[in-house]
């Protein structure tokens, strides 16, 4: 599973996903639970386009 979860087309999807629903998720959701949902899912995003910038500077070495 963190072979699949650590797969670039994974993380960039998580990526993406989460970055979209970060910024709707307060316009569509109220109050409280709208802001969190926006925290939640930001730092998910954030979660993995480090994980993106990390490998890409381990691939670069590789070549």
């Amino acid at each position: 599973m963190k072979n699949f979860l650590s797969s670039r087309p994974v993380l960039w999807f998580l990526f993406l996903f989460n970055l979209v629903v970060a910024a709707v998720a307060p316009f569509v959701v109220d109050g409280k639970q709208g802001v969190m949902t926006a925290v939640g899912m930001g730092v998910v995003s954030l979660g993995a386009g480090v994980s993106l910038v990390r490998d890409r500077g381990q691939s670069v070495a590789a070549r």
